[in-house]
């Protein structure tokens, strides 16, 4: 491989896989792509109950594929299948383990992107971190004493636990109906229905408070968390505070802005600013998949993304747009 990679690619989510696979297609062969987490797609691994649904048309927000990769509706394991043999067919260098701090464009127009005790270089970066890598926290304090047990997956759960999930969009949802099945469950959120939800996730959480698998907490907003002798109080507006054995957060994830900042990419209104070709205003440095949203989660516009991003900076191939 040359000391100048044609392009390096941050974080292996379907985005950067997309990039990455598109790229090699039309003919880019030094492809690196640089992962912080032990495999790609963390964000499914992680967030992702088993066999969970993973459509296309996301939240039903129909999507036409525009490149070569062919995606169809799957679970989460055919998913990261799918991926893991895509990879497999293309000539792309895959780094698990490796965070990036940030990227410096040189004199020459060139990138070198550090990493902790190294760097590399390349002519072109593309940036496709997700927002569930930084995952979106309470604003109050949370007592040292009972950290262990906040979390923001299912890691950790234990059958016959009291448990609080508090968020009403899909993981909310499904962490909660999926946890019911072997725990006592109360949902929190700050609104009085469920409307951020698809469809299918609405039917379920509405059946399963009908039959009382899971517990309400709607339109009351939580103000603090205690020690309550290894369990975590739980302070609300309006009702009694309540102890849990633990408590899940599904408040969704925020835009890495520090890292975007220090690599010279403008953000509006919380996102990273970018041209029709996902190019920031950093020539060469682009941007791609859930951070280009204001609602992450669309495979599909990832992939569609990828696939601008590989004819751009080959120029030769035409968008649908």
């Amino acid at each position: 491989m040359s000391d100048i990679h044609e392009l390096v690619i941050v974080g292996a989510g379907p985005a950067g896989i997309a990039t990455a696979v598109e790229s090699y297609l039309q003919g880019v062969r030094d492809i690196v792509l640089l992962e912080k987490d032990t495999n790609h797609n963390s964000t499914i691994r992680k967030y992702y109950k088993e066999n969970k649904r993973v459509d296309v048309d996301w939240k039903g927000q129909k999507v036409e594929l525009d490149g070569r990769i062919y995606f169809v509706d799957g679970t989460k394991e055919s998913t990261l299948d799918f991926f893991d043999e895509i990879l497999a067919n293309h000539s792309v260098e895959l780094q698990t383990h490796v965070e990036v701090q940030s990227i410096q464009k040189q004199e020459d127009g060139t990138f070198e992107v550090f990493m902790a005790g190294k760097s590399i270089k390349a002519q072109n970066v593309v940036v496709t971190i997700g927002r569930m890598g930084k995952p979106n926290k309470p604003t109050y304090k949370v007592p040292p004493s009972i950290r262990k047990l906040i979390g923001y997956t299912l890691e950790g759960c234990s059958e016959g636990e009291k448990i609080l999930v508090v968020g009403g969009g899909d993981s909310a949802v499904e962490y909660a109906v999926d946890l019911s099945e072997k725990n006592e469950v109360s949902i929190c959120y700050r609104r009085e229905t469920f409307r951020r939800a698809n469809p299918t996730n609405q039917t379920n959480i509405t059946d399963a408070i009908m039959h009382k698998k899971v517990t309400p907490i709607l339109g009351i907003n939580i103000t603090a968390l205690e020690d309550d002798d290894d369990r975590v109080k739980v302070v609300f507006t309006d009702i009694q505070p309540q102890t849990f054995d633990r408590v899940i957060y599904a408040i969704g994830g925020t835009t890495p802005s520090a890292f975007l900042a220090s690599s010279g990419i403008k953000e509006d209104g919380g996102r990273p600013v970018h041209d029709e070709n996902y190019e920031t205003n950093v020539k060469g440095l682009f941007v791609a998949g859930d951070i280009t949203q204001e609602s992450g989660g669309s495979i599909a516009l990832g992939l569609n993304h990828g696939y601008a991003i590989a004819c751009h900076i080959k120029g030769d191939c035409k968008i649908k747009r």
